[in-house]
């Protein structure tokens, strides 16, 4: 019986070629970032175009200061001490509030303002990060559309990366970054408002904080801590049907500041309203920091909070990194694991097997 040839049998199944589909990463993209991998900065290239306000080298040096690789904080260290007598030619606006307050469309609206009059303006913007993840959404630009547009201002969003206080580890640095490419105003925006959002008062000269009217009883939820530090509240949303309410609140508010005791800068804090929608009360606001800065700096309170800030961050910068030579110490790394196992399972108290740790990496430094 005679074979049938394979070629000669048809079926009645056929098999479509299909779509060829695209790169999963677009071509582009890629061949930019392979380029920015070879084309590595060199520290005199970061500092030359930091001053020539090179908005994209500008936006490296503020990616290699927030790098966690070693290498990269210690050019970033030395970037610093570079630029530092080209920075603190800026006045420095720390803007927080609750979520849903209204913080970029006030510093979209408030900026624009603030370019028109001729100011060049850098925006921090610090988004929350996942706890679980690690990962931030970034999208400030997107919610300062009209802003990020200006050849004025720069928007520099980033995630909090898990440190408390409301801003971004590196927030400090990037604020003198910022103030050596030519930005004479800085606006830092906080993540939100809470008991442990006190870290932006002490890297900014005026503190704006932004409240909601109508939301409920205002003075039940007042911190009163962040309430002393402020020197400006302003309620927001003051338009439409909620400009009554946002009086009220305005009232309620400044006989609260009456309760405190008065600042060191001699200054007494206001309470204002605006509307980012209408464009109101916003002129009134930078009238009150212009007043501020006047004040401060006639009374030399300017110049010494700024000298303040700086102790401040030196010893915030020791605690960073002595933290982080703990954890990156290759005897700390190989004990970590064994001590939370004993530290879970009730064999050592946490506090002993802290101290433990400690004096280990301690013992190493000093051999």
């Amino acid at each position: 019986m005679k074979k049938k040839k394979e070629g000669n049998k048809k079926s009645t199944l056929s098999v479509n070629r299909g779509v060829n589909q695209p790169l999963s990463v677009n071509a582009a993209s890629m061949k930019s970032f392979k380029t920015r991998r070879r084309n590595k900065i060199s520290l005199a290239r970061y500092r030359d175009g930091v001053l020539e306000g090179d908005i994209s080298i500008l936006s490296r040096a503020i990616t290699l200061v927030e790098s966690s690789l070693p290498e990269h904080q210690d050019m970033a260290l030395e970037l610093i001490d570079e630029l530092l007598d080209k920075s603190g030619n800026s006045v420095r606006i720390g803007i927080t509030g609750v979520p849903g307050v209204g913080k970029s469309s006030f510093i979209e609206s408030f900026g624009q303002m603030l370019i028109q009059a001729g100011r060049r303006l850098a925006v921090l913007a610090v988004d929350p990060s996942s706890e679980l993840s690690g990962g931030s959404i970034l999208g400030d630009k997107t919610r300062m559309e009209d802003l990020s547009s200006s050849p004025s201002a720069f928007i520099r969003p980033s995630p909090s990366g898990g440190s408390i206080g409301g801003v971004a580890k590196k927030t400090r640095e990037s604020i003198i970054l910022c103030e050596a490419a030519g930005f004479d105003t800085i606006i830092v925006e906080t993540v939100g408002v809470g008991q442990s959002e006190t870290a932006v008062k002490y890297m900014v000269d005026f503190f704006l904080l932004l409240m909601l009217a109508g939301a409920g009883d205002e003075l039940q939820g007042i911190k009163r801590g962040i309430m002393e530090m402020a020197d400006l509240i302003a309620i927001t949303k003051s338009d439409g049907n909620n400009i009554i309410s946002a009086e009220l609140a305005r009232t309620r508010y400044q006989d609260a500041l009456h309760l405190f005791p008065p600042p060191a800068s001699g200054w007494i804090p206001r309470v204002g309203a605006c509307s980012s929608l209408k464009n109101e009360g916003l002129d009134e606001i930078n009238q009150a920091l212009n007043e501020y800065v006047k004040l401060t700096m006639n009374s030399g309170y300017f110049k010494k909070n700024r000298k303040d800030q700086s102790l401040y961050w030196m010893n915030e910068s020791i605690d960073r990194q002595l933290r982080e030579g703990f954890y990156r110490d290759t005897l700390v790394a190989r004990n970590l694991e064994v001590v939370r196992k004993d530290v879970v399972e009730g064999r050592i108290s946490s506090f002993m097997a802290a101290k433990k740790l400690i004096d280990s990496y301690i013992g190493r430094r000093r051999d």
